[in-house]
């Protein structure tokens, strides 16, 4: 019987094939076999289905789409990238920058003088003294899963959010600061709002801060997340704002010009 080549199928039967091979051994191997390989697999059609059976998008889908290529990279690695954002490992992953007053602690939900969080799957939180306490995490992007490429052409949206409340009793502030930084740690973007004061005597509501990193410079390598704060009314005692839920997460930019064509992760 003679041997027939897998080139010799109809185009839309590779494409299928092709779906179900892991992206990234598509463009660091298989797109190097053959011209016509290499054209399949530039092709948007097979990325749009990679998306549809990663269930990425939906069949009605109907945003725009700079690079489906992209889109398929950014939804794969798509995570918060903190690590214990509420408190489940109690301090684990977070470093201390500092520790005023009696320290950090981890208290469960609702909390003396407090109210249930939004997300009920959310059950402890972090608490801060009556001297500075602020925590910090650093990313390391290119560790994450993200290359050079895809953060400095593409430059995808970092949404950053972070969740704070008072106790009702006590009056306390509040402070975040996030930076983007290069492979050399300097300052290339940052986010540090004026510290938020809380009086005494409040509804003790947790309050959502948001904040987009867009068209920021090429050369982003890390990201350094870090918040806290302190009581007002120096009591002895974990009466600072409360935070629970932060989160660092890389998403697309579907309304954005495509730049050049992306080469291999």
């Amino acid at each position: 019987m003679a041997l027939v080549s897998i080139n010799q199928l109809p185009e839309n039967i590779l494409l299928e094939v092709f779906t179900h091979v892991p992206a990234r051994q598509l463009l660091r191997n298989c797109r190097l076999v053959c011209c016509l390989w290499r054209d399949l697999i530039d092709l948007v059609s097979l990325w749009k289905r990679k998306c549809l059976r990663e269930g990425y998008v939906t069949e009605d889908w109907d945003q725009p789409v700079a690079d489906w290529k992209v889109f398929y990279f950014l939804c794969s690695l798509r995570r918060n990238l903190l690590r214990n954002p509420c408190a489940e490992e109690d301090m684990r992953s977070w470093k201390i920058d500092s520790n005023g007053g009696d320290q950090w602690k981890v208290e469960s939900l609702p909390g003396a003088h407090g109210i249930d969080f939004p997300d009920s799957k959310v059950k402890k939180y972090f608490v801060t003294s009556y001297d500075m306490c602020l925590k910090s995490q650093l990313i390391d992007l290119k560790a994450e899963g993200y290359w050079e490429e895809l953060l400095d052409k593409f430059r995808p949206d970092i949404v950053v959010k972070d969740w704070f409340a008072a106790r009702a009793d006590c009056g306390c502030t509040y402070h975040i600061r996030v930076q983007l930084t290069s492979a050399d740690y300097l300052v290339l973007a940052s986010f540090e709002p004026p510290p938020v004061t809380i009086h005494q005597w409040n509804d003790a509501k947790w309050t959502e801060v948001s904040h987009t990193f867009s068209d920021y410079p090429p050369g982003v390598r890390h990201i350094l997340f870090q918040h806290g704060g302190k009581d007002t009314q120096f009591w002895a005692g974990w009466y600072g704002p409360r935070v629970t839920n932060s989160s660092v997460v890389i998403s697309h930019r579907v309304t954005r010009n495509p730049p050049p064509a992306m080469a291999q992760p």
